[in-house]
C-alpha cells in the first residue's frame, strides 16, 4: 500500500489550524503551532491561496480560510441534517433565554432560516422557517458572513433597513472582525426597530462554520440600558452553538 502524502497532510493541518483559530493568523504563528519551517509553511499557504482555500489580508499579511473552501464546507452538509442536529438544543435555548430561537445557513447570498422555535409565552408569533434574511443586517447573517471568505465586504449597495443598519463596507468589515474575535454577533435595531438578536457559529467536521444559531426579541429584554447584550444570554447562545457543533462532528 502506498504511504501518505506529507504535503497534503501538512496542508490539511494548516486548514484545520485556520478553521479552529480565533481569526486571521500570521505565517510565524502557523509555522510555530505546527512545528514547521517558515519556508515550508509559506509554500503550502501560497498553493492553498492559488486554489482559493486560503486568503491573505493585504494590510496585515495574515491568513484566513478562503471562500472556495468555505463553500465546500457549507455544501457538504445537508440542510435537513443541520436542522435535525439542532432541534435538540434549540428548544432548551428558548426555555433558558425566554426568547425565540432561529437557526440559519447561507443560501445564495442570504440567510435561510432552517429552524425556528417560538419564545415560550402565549404571544402571537409567526413561523420563520424558509424565510430569507439579509446577511449584513442580522446577527445570524453577521456570523455566517464573518466566517465566509474572511468576512470581506466589497458591496457598496447594502440596504439600510433602519438608521442603525451597517451599510458602510468598512464599518461592517470591522464589525465582522469583532465577531471572529469574540465568537458571537449581535444585531440591535439593525433589521427592525425595537428588536435585537444574538447569534453564534455552528461548526461542522474540521471546524468549518456551516450555520448559526441565535435568539431574538425586544431590545429591553436582550440588552442593558447601554444597548449591550446581557452576558448570560451570550453564554446561553454560545453554549447551544457548541453543543450543536459537537453533534455535527466539530472538534473542540
Amino acid at each position: 500500500m502506498p504511504g501518505t502524502v506529507q504535503a497534503i497532510e501538512r496542508a490539511a493541518a494548516i486548514l484545520r489550524t485556520l478553521a479552529t483559530g480565533p481569526g486571521r493568523l500570521g505565517l510565524s504563528e502557523i509555522a510555530r503551532t505546527l512545528d514547521l519551517a517558515k519556508g515550508t509553511t509559506h509554500g503550502i499557504l501560497r498553493t492553498l491561496q492559488l486554489v482559493g482555500f486560503v486568503e491573505q489580508d493585504r494590510n496585515s499579511g495574515q491568513y484566513q480560510l478562503g471562500g472556495a473552501l468555505l463553500h465546500l464546507g457549507t455544501s457538504y452538509l445537508d440542510i435537513n441534517e443541520l436542522r435535525s442536529r439542532s432541534i435538540n438544543w434549540a428548544d432548551p435555548l428558548a426555555a433558558r433565554s425566554g426568547e425565540s430561537v432561529r437557526i440559519g445557513t447561507v443560501l445564495e447570498g442570504e440567510v435561510l432560516v432552517v429552524h425556528h422555535v417560538f419564545r415560550p409565552d402565549d404571544t402571537f408569533q409567526t413561523l420563520d422557517v424558509g424565510t430569507l434574511l439579509p446577511l449584513h443586517a442580522t446577527a445570524l447573517g453577521k456570523v455566517l458572513l464573518a466566517y465566509r471568505a474572511g468576512g470581506a465586504v466589497a458591496r457598496a449597495d447594502l440596504e439600510a433597513f433602519t438608521r442603525r443598519t451597517l451599510v458602510d463596507p468598512r464599518a461592517l468589515t470591522s464589525a465582522l472582525e469583532g465577531v471572529r474575535e469574540t465568537g458571537w454577533a449581535a444585531e440591535i435595531e439593525e433589521m427592525t426597530l425595537g428588536q435585537a438578536a444574538i447569534a453564534a457559529p455552528i461548526r461542522g467536521y474540521g471546524g468549518l462554520v456551516v450555520g448559526a444559531i441565535g435568539i431574538s426579541g425586544p431590545v429591553e429584554r436582550l440588552c442593558d440600558s447601554r444597548y449591550r447584550p446581557h452576558p448570560h444570554l451570550i453564554t446561553y447562545v454560545r453554549d447551544a452553538a457548541r453543543a450543536v457543533s459537537r453533534d455535527l462532528g466539530a472538534t473542540r
